[in-house]
């Protein structure tokens, strides 16, 4: 395993050592090298040089040179991400949270958010809500504590409902059968309806859908109730934090897809050692 790198990156745009030692386990072994040529480079540098992608949103070309070369950070990304790397660094993330903290299947919620997309590319589509501008969804799944569980990608222009079944069945981990836990899935407004509803009891959730006025009322008078739908908007603002996901950047889906799986393992992680405190 690579040691631990001192270069120019500030401590919040660098990977912890622990994150490291945790992405390090699903890295795919580099094939033997013959003995001509540059050595290649440490996995630990690309991987802070993508973490600092994800964190700033700058260009490629930005990635402090004493860091990784640029072209060779976006190539090692191309490999791991070709190789499904990052979805499985989500898996294990996810999975040690279970683990050690528990995931909360009783109570989970779905919503969408929409960013622009101003290169265009796959999955993308025109926002009505932002005077047609190219933009793309994302629609994400959590648990009662807003760990991501699941998330799926479209266009801007799809309709919130039309995500709903990819997302709940995108799932890095698998959900406890209905019979052995009652789940509850919250969503808003935008998932009224029949179609909705029958992808909710198909897959054995119990739906409760409200808008934020209804939570708040409820709150009001209803002693002891509690709002659960806001942990998945606030999972929505922790994504948005990650620069690279607040403008999505990447023509190609699956590169957007890849930033979110790191995302979301990394948020995971947070969660895991903040519950540890």
């Amino acid at each position: 395993m690579d040691v631990s790198i001192d270069h120019s990156l500030p401590d919040d745009f660098r990977s912890s050592d622990d994150l490291w030692a945790l992405f390090s386990l699903v890295i795919p072994p580099d094939p033997p090298s013959g003995r001509r040529g540059r050595p290649k480079v440490e996995a630990r540098r690309c991987f802070d040089a993508i973490f600092y992608i994800l964190r700033t949103g700058a260009q490629w070309r930005a990635i402090p040179r004493d860091v990784c070369a640029h072209s060779t950070a976006h190539d090692r990304f191309q490999e791991w991400q070709r190789n499904g790397v990052f979805a499985l660094f989500w898996v294990l993330c996810v999975g040690i949270y279970d683990q050690l903290v528990g995931i909360d299947w009783v109570w989970q919620a779905v919503d969408c958010c929409m960013t622009k997309a101003p290169l265009g590319g796959e999955s993308v589509g025109h926002n009505p809500t932002d005077r047609s501008k190219i933009g793309t969804k994302r629609s994400i799944l959590t648990d009662g504590r807003g760990v991501a569980l699941g998330l799926a990608v479209d266009g801007a222009n799809r309709h919130d409902s039309k995500l709903l079944g990819r997302t709940l069945d995108l799932s890095p981990i698998q959900r406890p059968v209905p019979k052995e836990i009652q789940s509850h899935l919250c969503l808003d407004k935008a998932y009224d309806g029949g179609p909705s509803e029958k992808i909710v009891e198909d897959r054995g959730y119990i739906a409760h859908i409200k808008s934020r006025g209804d939570e708040e009322t409820e709150k009001k008078t209803i002693p002891g109730y509690r709002a659960r739908r806001w942990v998945v908007e606030r999972t929505h603002s922790w994504m948005n934090r990650f620069r690279r996901l607040l403008i999505r950047w990447e023509k190609k889906v699956d590169n957007y897809i890849a930033f979110l799986h790191l995302a979301s393992a990394f948020s995971a992680r947070s969660m895991t050692k903040a519950a540890a405190l």
